[in-house]
């Protein structure tokens, strides 16, 4: 207790941070000198590079797929959803560095390395003669690439991959941690902040959708390559120069172990019956917790059967005896996961846009004017400009009329902004289904069958589903990284946001699969299949059709379980504050 008060003392009247958090030399830092917008300028800055780097990769490489590597829709789209989902499913590995060994900024630092390096290896794989596919027009046999070609290509994009793995999941979680939840003011910031993150990740999006996609095809891969590659660099640049105004948690230890612990050491005393009184479960000191910089969590009710390992019996192993606070933990953790399963099926039709959407996009007439034409990738910059113009009227128009009825600071519960972009998601693909039924009837009334004919249809036709894939962005993308980062405990806030990345990441994956299965069930017993690589003659409607029923399907199951989750008490604590203030 001593120890307490001489800190006490030694920071009397000085405005440090109340959150924990300390500079790179695990001092504590100033809030007027550190954190707040000016650090998250640097952050924010950092993401809208990065992004153009990534989706300047991510946009068009279902088109280099099929040009260069002539490879099929299928093939091609489910190659471009498996590296997807990598990329987002690594997030869980660099969390678990970061929480456990390095801290988020150096993890970060070491993620940045490998994706620069992925990004120089992946430019020079469209460049260098040795190392790229050979030049073929679409009129004659083209030669195929070779294994070694093909084979530096993919490693250049899994190399990216593990580097988005150390970036992604650190990099929004040390945003948010620039506002301390101490600080009135700087709490309220907070609520925006991943509005507007999410909004310099879009803008990303959008510059390279529109501008990178257009050098991919029409200057080429190689200069189309090179400048997200040159955007990277500029954005390690950027991040590096904010280093003095950041500031940071400490490692807190593996959040994997501490779980695991709590699981084994209730599965120990299951048949050890609870006290009568949960203040006799075993927990640490006020003082304790407060040595160690960490926070303690209050017993809850909710999943009773882990408090076992908080029960008093046997030895005092970490195995076998774990502290209130280190179970609460572990149970805001397992009631995150059926909030995560139901983001599935959303991010299984969110991961279409980069790839049947583009594909069909391409059978269209893509003319404006006698000497210009759309770029097939361009079209996901529809649904970037409808999701950055949602956002801003969100949070600047939405918010503020919603909170004068709810007196939520949020305006909406997050839950809530959840469900509306799980009923965004059933009239997507639904549009998407009627949209594809009258390209086919089109193309039916023109006798157009080929492969490579031109439905004359505008590629304009296709404009609602990207837009509602944008307004839906808005909601639901916003609200996983608030949620996932929010409703984390303290100790394990990367493990909590890489759960973000893993709904993209199994999205991704299960529309491999799903894909994958669909074209060869209906290829059965003699049919031609949904999905074949002329979409002249597929019947892409009938699966987007069947995505509606399972996102309807889907709904249904997070209205079951958001009725009975209860958020955590700190949550609900700071928006009754928000609201009295």
């Amino acid at each position: 207790m001593a120890e307490v008060e001489d800190r006490g003392q030694e920071f009397e009247g000085k405005d440090y941070t109340r959150d924990g958090t300390v500079d790179l030399k695990g001092r504590p830092v100033l809030r007027s000198k550190t954190g707040r917008w000016r650090a998250c300028s640097f952050i924010v800055g950092y993401e809208i590079f990065e992004r153009l780097a990534y989706m300047g990769v991510q946009a068009s490489l279902v088109i280099y797929l099929t040009r260069k590597f002539h490879e099929g829709t299928v093939t091609a789209s489910n190659n471009v959803t498996n590296w997807a989902g990598t990329a987002w499913m690594t997030p869980i590995l660099g969390a678990y560095i970061a929480d456990a060994y390095l801290g988020r900024y150096w993890t970060f630092v070491l993620g940045t390395a490998i994706y620069l390096l992925g990004m120089i290896l992946l430019t020079l794989a469209v460049s260098v003669p040795a190392l790229r596919p050979p030049s073929c027009s679409t009129t004659q046999d083209c030669a195929k690439a070779s294994s070694f070609q093909v084979g530096i290509f993919y490693l250049a994009l899994y190399i990216i991959a593990i580097g988005n793995g150390g970036t992604k999941p650190n990099l929004s979680t040390m945003g948010a941690e620039q506002f301390d939840d101490f600080e009135p003011k700087e709490r309220k910031q907070k609520l925006s902040y991943f509005n507007w993150w999410v909004f310099g990740v879009f803008f990303g999006f959008l510059l390279s959708e529109t501008f990178l996609v257009y050098i991919q095809d029409t200057v080429g891969w190689s200069l189309g390559y090179g400048l997200p590659t040159a955007g990277l660099v500029i954005a390690v640049l950027l991040f590096l120069v904010g280093t003095p105004f950041y500031r940071h948690k400490l490692p807190s230890g593996s959040p994997f172990t501490k779980i695991a612990k709590v699981f084994v050491a209730a599965m120990r005393k299951w048949k050890v019956p609870f006290p009568n009184d949960p203040k006799e479960l075993h927990e640490l000191s006020m003082v304790e917790y407060a040595n160690s910089g960490k926070l303690r969590i209050d017993h809850t009710n909710a999943l009773r059967f882990f408090d076992k390992a908080a029960i008093k019996s046997g030895s005092n192993s970490s195995w076998n005896l774990c502290p209130v606070s280190q179970v609460e933990e572990t149970k805001q953790i397992i009631k995150l996961l059926p909030v995560l399963l139901a983001t599935f099926i959303p991010s299984i039709i969110s991961a279409q846009v980069n790839t049947l959407f583009i594909k069909q996009g391409t059978t269209l007439d893509r003319s404006m004017g006698p000497n210009f034409d759309i770029p097939p990738a361009c079209l996901t910059a529809f649904a970037t400009i409808f999701m950055l113009t949602s956002l801003v009227i969100y949070d600047r128009c939405f918010l503020p009329t919603v909170r004068r009825y709810s007196q939520n600071p949020r305006g909406i519960t997050m839950l809530q902004r959840f469900g509306i972009g799980f009923v965004l998601h059933i009239i997507i693909a639904t549009t998407a289904c009627l949209v594809e039924r009258k390209r086919l009837s089109i193309a039916r009334e023109h006798n157009i069958f080929s492969k490579n004919q031109t439905v004359p249809l505008s590629v304009f036709i296709l404009l609602p589903q990207f837009a509602l894939t944008g307004i839906a962005d808005a909601f639901l993308e916003v609200a996983k990284q608030e949620f996932f980062y929010d409703q984390a405990p303290e100790g394990m806030k990367s493990l909590g946001t890489s759960f973000f990345t893993t709904s993209k990441g199994a999205g991704s994956f299960l529309s491999s699969i799903l894909l994958r299965t669909v074209s060869d069930a209906t290829k059965r017993n003699g049919q031609k299949g949904w999905i074949l690589d002329n979409l002249n003659v597929s019947h892409l409607d009938y699966y987007y059709g069947f995505l509606a029923v399972l996102a309807f399907l889907n709904l249904l199951f997070f209205l079951v379980v958001s009725k009975f989750f209860v958020y955590n008490a700190e949550v609900e604590k700071s928006e009754m504050d928000l609201a009295q203030e």
